[in-house]
Formats: C-alpha cells, structure tokens, sequence
C-alpha cells in the first residue's frame, strides 16, 4: 500500500484541530497527518500531543517558534515527508474548508489516473465556493485568472490549498528555490511542477468557508502573489541538484 501523509498547518485552530485530525485519519486507506503548528498561544499544539497517543505512529507534531508563513511550513513539511519515505504529500487547511472525504480523490487522479500533482479545484466546474462573500470569491477567481493571462498556465485553480503530490515531484523541485512564503506559494509550486514538465489534473471540489475560527488572510498575501507571479514569467526552472 502507498503511503500518505496529510500536512495541516495551524495556528489558533483549537475549534477545528482534533475534529479535522479524527476526520482523515478515519478514512480507509491509511492517510497520516503532520501538523505544522507556529505557536498557536490557544493550546492547538496540546491538543495534537494528546491525540498522539490515540494515533501512535499515524499523527506527528512539528512545533515552529511563531508565524513563518504558509510557504515555509509546507516547505518544512514536504521535507519531513520526503525524509520519512512517504510516497504521497497532501496539503490541506484545518478548518474544514477542505473535504477530507476528498482526499481519496485526489490520491486517485494521481494512482490511478497518472497525474503527478492533483488540484481540488474549486473553478474547473464553474465556482464551487459555499459561504465566501462575493467580493472574496472575485478576488480569488481573477486572481487564477491573472495567473493564466500572465503566465500562460492552463489550470483554473491556481490558488488552490487542497493538493496531492507525487513523491518524485517534491523530489524534483528545488525547495530552496520557492520564494513566495504566502499564498503565493501556491501558485509558484504549482507552476514550478508544470515548467519541469510534471502532469497536472484538476479535481472538482466544494469549498466551503470555515465555520469556526478565523480566517489568516491579509492584503499583505494578495500583493505578494500579484508581483510574484510578475516574476515567474521570466523565471529559469532547473530541477534540484543531486548530492
């Protein structure tokens, strides 16, 4: 059997942690989880070490000193993944904006249907976001937009957090080389996989906006992406370096 792992970055997720943590490690198919906690002063942290004990050796704890950013805690993340011999990274948030019931799916369109990278995709069918403000759904929408206008990148979900990758493409791409650290991260990793000649398919999801806890967005994120995707466009991609 292939072996999984779900990343979870957190900070002040103690409403929704053990809830989505009981979630994916119910689903058949043996997918484990790291979370990636940055000093969340709630306690989330705790409460993952005391759900350790109910999943030993399927749920594991990276504690970081404060808010690196998004990008830096998947990075740490694939890392650890790779180190520890998994054969499938996922990435998703832990407030149930993301389906765990998903991620079965995701995994298939790269077993099965030979995708190298798989996007939950929440613009390849339409728009499938429940309860964001409209304003937010435009921003997030045209935002893919830009990035296939700029970089001419045929995938409608450029932004997306909910995402299953081969082993061999987190070994491929330089790690060192990923500068954004925001949600611009998203879109760099994704572009990177697509540039290094890496197959990439689109799953159609439901996003539905967190019900409980608060949202870690800033106008701070959207800049970073604008000007960043600017920059990819004249960007040489070579694949990591053997030691």
């Amino acid at each position: 059997m292939d072996s999984k792992l779900v990343i979870i970055p957190t900070y002040n997720e103690i409403e929704n942690i053990e809830a989505i943590l009981r979630r994916v490690l119910s689903l058949e198919g043996g997918f484990d989880v790291l979370v990636i906690d940055d000093n969340s002063p709630d306690g989330t942290a705790d409460k993952v070490r005391a759900l350790r004990e109910e999943f030993p050796g399927r749920l594991h704890l990276v504690c970081r000193p404060g808010k690196l950013g998004l990008g830096t805690a998947y990075i740490q993340g694939f890392r650890w993944s790779l180190e520890h011999g998994y054969d499938y990274t996922f990435e998703m948030d832990a407030d149930f904006s993301h389906d765990p019931d998903d991620l079965p799916r995701l995994y298939a369109a790269c077993a099965e249907g030979g995708a190298d990278l798989a996007i939950g995709s929440r613009y390849c069918k339409g728009v499938s976001v429940v309860n964001w403000p409209i304003g937010r759904i435009l921003i997030s929408y045209f935002a893919s937009v830009y990035v296939r206008k700029i970089l001419r990148f045929k995938i409608f979900d450029s932004t997306a957090g909910f995402l299953c990758y081969r082993r061999r493409v987190l070994e491929t791409i330089d790690l060192d080389a990923i500068r954004m650290k925001g949600y611009g991260f998203q879109i760099e990793m994704k572009y990177t996989a697509h540039r290094l000649g890496f197959q990439i398919a689109e799953v159609p999801v439901i996003f539905i906006d967190r019900q409980v806890g608060t949202s870690k967005m800033s106008s701070g994120i959207f800049g970073e992406a604008f000007w960043g995707v600017l920059k990819l466009r004249f960007r040489q991609f070579q694949p990591k370096k053997a030691i």
